[in-house]
């Protein structure tokens, strides 16, 4: 009986074509879950709060330190615990890169500039680990500035005129490259060369910010005479359009110029101590200089008033010279030197006076008061209109008082009537004359309309000690000052209580 051959399992071409599908059916089913991690991996859960999940998508990849540990298996709205809306991420980590600490920081970064994303885990050094589908809070997450938020902070226009801009740097490198590199070749050479240059320019002393900055002043200072300048400029270009015309000019003035240069440069020499000098008045003119910024808002207002002044002087000039003949004639007369003793002796007189009546006005104020008041003493009404008040008071009846005739003693209260009690009180005479306005010391004693009859005896002892009178004038202690006045007499005024010719001390 003879024996059946083995065949090959290539022979069947039913059973290869079988195997054909099937491989790559796996293949398929492998490629299409590639972004959810190959199958049959071992995976841990860890969900991840953010308050913005950046253009995520799930399959992104999760990294680690640059290697790619899991990926984003499902993203999905949340509400954080303030109350705003957020995503959480669902990401599947493979279990070989091991637990994920819970101090560990959770980071959204771009992966390429046309938009796509990954996350970035940062691992912590905490003892504790996130549980398999723990959380990560947002307080522990990062989202980057992303480019597509750059990008659109431009408004088009911006964003065209970048666009342009690159496009003229490619057109400015473009077929440059030989350029390069002989700019590549001799930049070592430069730059060697710019070193103590710029150490130089580095240095405090060379001040390099105030000639930036004396650069920016000069420009603005150019930039409302920019027209003037540019016409000067056209003006400038006729100019050496007729000297290009007229050669044989042109070369005598430059033959001329060595020995004019020679001239220049001897004047410059004598002129070195002067400009040494001025460098040095420049140097304290600083100061005053810096104060003049700040009193220019002050100073422009008075030169803009001060210039029609100053136009109108000469016409005052003018007027002036006729006074000032006027002035001299009054100098050189006999009689002025005659007026200017008889003035020094009226200053003189007036100055004690002046010494002591001031005080009743700077601290009492009592020529106001006088005037204020004035109008009262005419306003008591009668049958016939308005009288004086003086003239309707009435006193009661005693002897020496002033409803009585003829008096030989002062007002003592002698003999009163009591029935006479509506017309008026016991008198007793209060000859208090020349109430003071201050003390000695210049403090305020405004006595006159304040201090009221003083009830007692207030003389000196030359007066019968039975009479009941108050003849001193100034009454004990200081009685402050008025209403309207001041405690004190103003500094700088001089002053005396009492009344005097003497001069002051």
């Amino acid at each position: 009986m003879r024996r059946r051959p083995n065949a090959s399992i290539v022979a069947n071409p039913v059973l290869v074509g079988a195997v054909t599908i099937l491989v790559v059916l796996v293949a398929v089913f492998l490629a299409y879950n590639a972004n959810n991690g190959l199958p049959f991996v071992p995976t841990r859960q860890l969900q991840v709060d953010l308050t913005n999940a950046s253009n995520l998508v799930r399959g992104n990849d999760v990294r680690e330190g640059g290697f790619r540990i899991g990926v984003v298996d499902d993203i999905k709205p949340i509400r954080l615990p303030g109350g705003a809306v957020g995503a959480q991420l669902v990401l599947k980590l493979d279990k070989g890169h091991g637990k994920i600490p819970v101090d560990s920081n959770v980071t959204i970064r771009p992966r390429s500039a046309l938009g796509l994303k990954y996350v970035e885990l940062t691992r912590g050094h905490a003892r504790d680990v996130f549980a398999d589908g723990g959380t990560v809070p947002a307080a522990q997450t990062h989202e980057e500035v992303q480019l597509d938020d750059l990008f659109s902070t431009f408004d088009a226009k911006t964003r065209r005129a970048n666009q342009l801009v690159l496009q003229g740097f490619g057109d400015a490198l473009a077929g440059r490259g030989t350029d390069l590199n002989l700019t590549l070749e001799r930049l070592p050479s430069l730059l060697g060369h710019l070193a103590p240059v710029a150490h130089n320019l580095a240095d405090r002393q060379t001040q390099l910010p105030r000639f930036f900055s004396g650069l920016g002043r000069a420009a603005a200072t150019l930039a409302p005479v920019a027209g003037v300048q540019a016409k000067l400029l056209g003006d400038a270009a006729t100019t050496f359009a007729a000297l290009s015309q007229s050669k044989t000019a042109l070369q005598d003035t430059i033959a001329k110029s060595p020995s004019t240069l020679d001239v220049s440069t001897d004047s410059l020499r004598a002129q070195r101590p002067f400009l040494d000098h001025t460098a040095a008045l420049s140097v304290d003119l600083n100061t005053a200089a810096r104060e003049l910024r700040g009193a220019l808002p002050d100073i422009n207002p008075a030169l803009e008033t001060g210039t029609p002044v100053l136009r109108r002087s000469v016409a005052l000039n003018k007027q002036l010279e006729g006074a000032m003949r006027a002035l001299h004639g009054l100098a050189v007369a006999p009689t002025t030197n005659q007026a200017l003793r008889g003035l020094n002796a009226t200053v003189d007189t007036l100055n004690p006076m002046v010494r002591y009546l001031g005080p009743y006005q700077t601290v009492c104020d009592y020529w106001n008061y006088w005037w204020t008041f004035v109008a009262e003493h005419f306003g008591e009404a009668d049958a016939y209109g308005y009288a004086q008040r003086a003239m309707l008071n009435s006193n009661g009846i005693q002897d020496n008082g002033l409803a009585s005739t003829g008096a030989v003693n002062f007002a003592n209260g002698k003999n009163y009537l009591p029935p006479s009690s509506v017309r008026g009180s016991v008198e007793y005479l209060h000859g208090q004359a020349y109430g003071a306005a201050i003390d000695s010391t210049g403090k305020a004693d405004c006595e006159n309309g304040q201090r009221g009859y003083p009830q007692g005896r207030l003389a000196s002892n030359a007066v019968d000690p039975n009479y009941y009178v108050a003849l001193a004038p100034h009454s004990p202690g200081d009685q402050g000052p008025t209403y309207a006045g001041r405690a004190q007499v103003p500094a700088g005024e001089t002053f005396q209580r009492e009344p005097s010719i003497n001069p002051a001390p």
